[in-house]
């Protein structure tokens, strides 16, 4: 199995070591491993596994959620588990945009009602 240090990795996987540093300190990825000169050594796994995040980043996913599901992509060859959860956790994203969505629309129609309030007020003050 190919090993690479952190400098390939970031430039196969199209992140900053940062990223990756933090990706290993919240879970996400696993650390490295370390040899005695203390560098750690990264395999392709891990070049995937920071394709996966990234593609789950952008379906609207948050960090922890990813958390939640990204081993599933690597413990199910099928795709059929991880593809489940994913798709509930994108069903309750629609369910939260939709309850804010009609949240806004009320906002709408009270603003609208204010501009109407205050405009006939000061229609009214106008004509004295």
């Amino acid at each position: 199995m190919e090993r690479m240090r952190i400098g390939e990795l970031t430039e196969r996987a199209g992140v900053t070591q940062r990223t990756v540093r933090y990706y290993e300190s919240i879970g996400l990825l696993p650390s490295g491993e370390r040899e005695g000169n203390g560098h750690h050594y990264y395999t392709e796994e891990t070049v995937t596994r920071l394709r996966k995040i990234d593609q789950l980043k952008k379906l609207g996913l948050s960090l922890e959620e990813i958390r939640d599901v990204i081993e599933l992509y690597f413990t199910d060859p099928s795709g059929v588990q991880p593809k489940r959860k994913v798709l509930g956790l994108l069903r309750r994203h629609l369910a939260d945009t939709d309850e804010k969505l009609e949240a806004l629309r009320q906002f709408h129609a009270e603003l609208q009602s204010h501009i109407e309030r205050f405009e006939r007020w000061l229609e009214v003050k106008d004509r004295e």
